[in-house]
């Protein structure tokens, strides 16, 4: 057993879903050629005025009253100077001694239990350009598309104590954030990305070891693997007598691995004063209210609610819970087929699978929430078996096909008329004395023989609920 504890703080940056950027008109659509995005203000033209997008204040305090932070009447912005060729004004807008908002928590659950995660702020800030490296061309390239992009940055307090902690923790953040509907937690375009800062101490030290600060953190997965790597690499150096640096790594994916990038920043470096251009922002209190009017169903309240209304398991409702599209469709199935248990089976199993082969959102799928209501009481009533129920789900979900019209069409309906099925079980009862003979001697394993043989007679059509009652009865 390891004699350090591990400490680790997330800072999460969450893209907003506005349709334009936080201080000019720019739109915000990801993957247009570089530098479509841009005008005088986000390029850093000298003159320009910046003017705060008010839906970037309504969905920060949304995320804020969401996670129970205080919001602050009055923030101000600031500016973070620093110099890179992508931030062409040469600082970042941001806030920093006053944010909008404060002092929140988040809950997550892991193999050890439940916790409760302190956000220490929330703040609105600027994203900056984009560099782009080419080897081929011995060059680099800047695109400003990025630049201006309203962000939100949510900075947790140093509670977690392992890997498995951060990532639950970033899974109920994006969880939260896209049930808001304010950022699409979209990892690998950039839209939800996090820093890890991590460091170790021995067990009942109080003060806090000297923390490393870990970026290209793109993916749940890397997210893990990073942090591990990171603890492991600390004891090491603790262990041999060294002194771990304050700096900042980055995460190599392909080797597992950090490296260092540079020394880390303190506050001081960057000279964060007020931003002369922006006024602070003060909100009114009917605003806050008619946002907290306004916050939908959250994950925690939804996965309680599926628990008490559906029976599902903890395990269950929080699977269900997580995205707020898959919630969705689950509960669109039951408005048509009132089988809580069934039909959050056959989620968890066939359409998540499905989901996670074909990359993509339960939006996407053809086979809409009635489709596959339709299936699985076409199933549940025996008019089908589950198997061909399976065999045909990823037809549907291709086409969209009616299950009904479909199983009509493929002549899947089961075989449940007992007097049809009488007579195909006394056929194959007269094709096999032997084994007649032996299963009434004893071998009672013969029966699935039988069965097997009368599948086989019926094309598999045969109802097995229904050939397995008659075929005891004619047994005995």
């Amino acid at each position: 057993m390891t004699r350090y504890e591990t400490v680790i703080g997330l800072e999460v940056h969450a893209q907003l879903k506005t349709k334009s950027k936080i201080f000019c008109g720019c739109s915000t659509q990801f993957g247009v050629d570089p530098n479509e995005n841009t005008c005088p203000v986000c390029t850093g033209m000298p003159g320009v005025l910046p003017v705060l997008n008010r839906k970037v204040v309504e969905f920060a305090a949304k995320m804020g009253l969401a996670i129970d932070c205080e919001i602050n009447r009055t923030s101000v912005f600031a500016r973070k100077n620093y110099f890179y060729p992508d931030l062409p004004k040469g600082y970042q807008t941001s806030q920093f001694d006053l944010p909008i908002c404060e002092r929140g928590h988040v809950d997550i659950v892991t193999e050890k239990g439940a916790k409760r995660v302190g956000v220490t702020r929330i703040h609105m800030e600027e994203d900056a350009g984009k560099s782009i490296h080419s080897a081929a061309d011995n060059a680099s390239y800047v695109d400003l598309n990025r630049s201006c992009v309203p962000l939100i940055e949510i900075v947790s307090e140093p509670d977690m104590r392992s890997a498995e902690e951060a990532v639950a923790y970033l899974k109920a953040l994006r969880s939260i954030l896209v049930y808001l509907d304010i950022c699409d937690g979209n990892m690998e375009e950039g839209s939800f990305r996090c820093d890890a800062n991590v460091s170790v101490r021995p067990f009942g030290q109080e003060a806090f070891g000297t923390r490393a600060e870990l970026k290209n953190l793109n993916s749940f997965k890397h997210v893990q693997k990073a942090i591990e790597f990171e603890v492991e690499r600390q004891i090491d150096l603790v262990e041999d007598g060294e002194q771990v640096v304050q700096e900042t790594r980055l995460y190599d994916a392909a080797k597992g691995t950090t490296q260092s990038m540079r020394g880390k920043e303190e506050a001081h470096d960057y000279r964060y004063f007020p931003c002369p251009d922006l006024v602070p922002l003060v909100l009114e209190e009917a605003w806050i209210d008619q946002w907290r009017g306004e916050l939908p169903e959250l994950p925690k309240a939804r996965e309680a609610r599926f628990m008490k209304d559906y029976g599902l398991t903890p395990d269950a409702a929080q699977v269900l819970t997580a995205e707020r599209d898959l919630a969705a469709y689950y509960e669109a199935a039951l408005a048509e087929f009132n089988e809580p248990k069934k039909i959050a089976n056959w989620i968890m199993t066939d359409i998540m699978r499905e989901l996670n082969t074909r990359a993509c959102s339960p939006r996407d799928l053809k086979l809409t929430p009635q489709g596959l209501a339709a299936l699985v009481r076409l199933v549940e009533q025996g008019q089908i078996s589950a198997k061909s129920g399976k065999d045909i789900l990823p037809e549907l979900l291709e086409t969209g096909a009616d299950p009904e019209a479909l199983v009509e069409a493929k002549g899947l309906v089961q075989i449940s008329d007992t007097s049809a099925l009488a007579a195909d079980i006394d056929a194959v009862l007269a094709e096999n004395p032997k084994e007649l003979a032996d299963y009434r001697a004893g071998k009672t394993k013969l029966m699935g023989f039988f069965v097997g043989q009368i599948m086989r007679r019926t094309k598999g059509q045969a109802n097995p609920a229904v050939v397995n009652q008659i075929l005891q009865e004619k047994l005995k």
